[in-house]
């Protein structure tokens, strides 16, 4: 197969970086770590299970200019403030110094570990994104947001901090369990609501074919997520205004994520349901049409069953929410769709009508499209 690369730049405060789209952009790692930090100066930070599928191939990529190779626990629960001591002690170990070059090889937790480590240690290194995962690849690599969580709440603790280069090889997907990849797909329906209703209809179309790992498919969601994303935060990167359309599902999905201590749901999945729990609410403010709803909530069983929404009250799922970074004085704010394509941010609904909705979604199967009346 041909390989065919895309360049997509980002802007940021720091200057301008690049995301290399394409199979085979993971040999460019070299060169790349040469420019930012030069000879010896790439410091790997990745997850065993990860490593166990790539650290062969990164290590033979890598050669003499790999100092040392740092493993972290990649599951949610894991990304706090206590892993991050641990990985800048470990390089301080290693002799990593302000001209170190962190290469972060793994999903988002290793990737926003990574990120805050990179911000944080003698002040700031150089950052190079290897993502091994669909979400990784098509959002949470992109962008400069980093942060781990605390118990009370998910990032609320980070920094702003872009790469200095993303290499988005859709190869490293092919080692992912069914589950994770297929999260990962729920990030890739997000843009289409928010802003591309040609990559939405794709995705209605041909999800068999994604979900089969084809790489003609692979390579168009791919692409065209992350130019979707590189457009959002280079006018926006500090989410002062546009950037929030990218927090659509989001409210939702973390509130879920934080009641359940992060053991129920892989990322994607959360933000499937809050999609779900979104456009209900969207529907029920009157701003989103009841067929435009169906449509997402389809598109959504496509990919397969969700975790069940958990047995929660709805009073304790909305004080989750209010924890949330993007709360402004107490009051909680959607980005809540207006069609396919177009979402609409900062909006406050009745606390009546959220309500209704979280027991609306609470009485609905793993399998939303069975029961999720939205033409009432």
């Amino acid at each position: 197969m041909k390989r065919l690369m895309k360049k997509i730049e980002v802007r940021s405060a720091n200057g301008t970086y690049k995301v290399l789209c394409g199979r085979g952009v993971l040999d460019r790692l070299p060169r790349l770590v040469g420019r930012v930090g030069g000879k010896d100066s790439a410091f790997v930070i990745s997850s065993p299970r990860v490593w166990q599928h790539w650290g062969e191939r990164i290590e033979e990529i890598l050669g003499g200019t790999r100092r040392a190779t740092i493993l972290m626990d990649d599951r949610e629960i894991a990304k706090n403030l206590s892993t991050v001591e641990r990985v800048c002690r470990q390089l301080v170990r290693a002799g990593a110094d302000r001209g170190a070059v962190l290469v972060a090889v793994g999903g988002g937790v290793v990737g926003d570990v990574a990120g805050y480590v990179a911000a944080s240690y003698a002040r700031g290194i150089g950052l190079i994104h290897i993502p091994t995962t669909v979400v990784a690849q098509v959002d949470s690599a992109i962008g400069g947001k980093t942060g781990v969580n605390l118990p009370e709440g998910k990032n609320l603790v980070g920094a702003f901090y872009p790469p200095r280069a993303v290499l988005a090889d859709p190869e490293l997907l092919r080692t992912l369990p069914v589950r994770e990849f297929n999260s990962g797909i729920f990030e890739v329906i997000k843009y289409g609501v928010i802003g591309d209703a040609r990559l939405f209809r794709f995705l209605e179309q041909n999800m068999e074919m994604l979900l089969r790992r084809d790489p003609k498919a692979l390579d168009f969601i791919i692409a065209r997520s992350v130019a979707q994303k590189a457009c959002v935060v280079s006018q926006d990167e500090r989410e002062s205004g546009l950037r929030e359309v990218l927090n659509f599902g989001h409210t939702f999905a973390h509130a879920l994520e934080s009641v359940t201590r992060y053991r129920k749901y892989f990322h994607g999945e959360a933000v499937g349901w809050g999609m779900i729990a979104a456009a209900k609410l969207a529907v029920a403010n009157g701003m989103f049409l009841a067929r435009e709803a169906t449509r997402l909530v389809n598109v959504i069983a496509l990919v397969g069953p969700l975790p069940a929404w958990p047995a929660i009250s709805p009073a304790r799922l909305v004080a989750a929410m209010q924890a949330d970074k993007k709360t402004r004085a107490g009051r909680l704010r959607f980005v809540l769709p207006e069609s396919i394509g177009k979402v609409r941010c900062g909006v406050e609904v009745d606390p009546a009508m959220l309500l209704q909705v979280l027991r609306e979604c609470a009485s609905t199967e793993a399998h939303p499209e069975r029961q999720m009346d939205l033409q009432k």
